[in-house]
């Protein structure tokens, strides 16, 4: 259920993550041997998939007791949550070989999340995005960072403990500001050398430990652009599955428009007008190019050039 008016992609998950039930090992068994239980399976990162009805896309649900078997143990799920009465988990898969083209043969394939995020229901990119998010942070703490020792999966994979020093460990959310900097009736948009060729967006930046959501907006606007940041406001959040970053959306008014590109993050900036940036989202603005929809830049863009 979405708790506010706007809705960023990945963002949403309708499922109820029975969060309190974790720590309960023989639910989570009789859940995952439910004759009603179902799974999604995740392979090096991407969902596994089907045609839609309608010719869109959708997850291909397995049964459950086939994604147990697929993982070989309990390292390889992950709890979901409940839909209604019924069980989801997930497994992650790897590997060289595509599963679609051996045990998963025929019941769907496996497609790149970003290539086909805003051909999904919004419902079922949020659900893939939370099992991608969550087997990429598994993927990295395989062992304990305080002893170094293999740690042990928890509470459904929600959790991991390391048998040797009792340390536990959870998933890793990484916040990032991201804002769209305004000064009188423009908009300043910047690139970096490395994207493609006439791509345009806002800024955005990690939260340093002791920041507050203000203070690092306002540190990297000055430091890739030298603008000074008079106020901040809210727009909305992304979780971003890339790895594990939360973008956290921004509107903020500058003091000037005297930007200058550090040429470390930024190559160049340009100001936009409303009707400037309306074209630029649009694509009718030749060679140059904003986010595509499903980023939280390309909603920044909109909310403020719609305003």
């Amino acid at each position: 259920m979405s708790l506010t008016a706007f809705q960023n992609t990945f963002a949403g998950n309708p499922l109820n993550r029975a969060s309190e039930r974790r720590n309960d090992v023989a639910w989570l068994t009789e859940q995952l041997r439910s004759q009603d239980a179902l799974a999604i399976a995740v392979w090096n990162g991407k969902p596994f998939v089907e045609t839609a009805k309608d010719g869109g896309i959708q997850i291909a649900y397995l049964p459950a007791r086939m994604a147990e078997d697929l993982a070989g143990g309990g390292e390889r799920l992950l709890f979901m949550g409940l839909w209604k009465d019924t069980p989801i988990f997930a497994v992650d898969l790897e590997g060289a070989a595509d599963p679609g083209d051996g045990p998963l043969n025929g019941l769907g394939r496996f497609e790149d999340l970003r290539a086909i995020a805003l051909r999904l229901p919004a419902t079922d990119a949020a659900i893939v995005a939370t099992a991608k998010g969550m087997f990429e942070w598994r993927r990295k703490h395989k062992h304990c960072s305080a002893c170094g020792e293999p740690s042990q999966v928890a509470e459904g994979g929600w959790k991991r403990v390391c048998p040797a020093c009792n340390a536990e460990h959870f998933p890793r959310t990484d916040p990032v500001v991201i804002m769209l900097a305004v000064h009188q009736d423009r908009c300043m948009l910047g690139r970096q050398e490395i994207w493609p060729k006439g791509m345009f967006s806002a800024l955005a930046g990690f939260l340093e430990p002791g920041e507050s959501i203000e203070e690092a907006c306002a540190r990297e606007l000055e430091e890739e652009a030298g603008l000074k940041t008079l106020s901040v406001a809210y727009h909305s959040t992304q979780p971003w599955p890339y790895p594990s970053s939360l973008m956290i959306g921004l509107i903020a008014q500058v003091a000037d428009d005297d930007a200058t590109p550090d040429q470390t993050e930024l190559s160049e900036v340009r100001w936009f007008t409303k009707a400037e940036a309306r074209a630029l989202i649009a694509g009718e603005v030749p060679a140059t190019f904003a986010p595509p929809p499903m980023a939280i830049a390309h909603q920044l863009i909109k909310a403020w050039a719609e305003s």
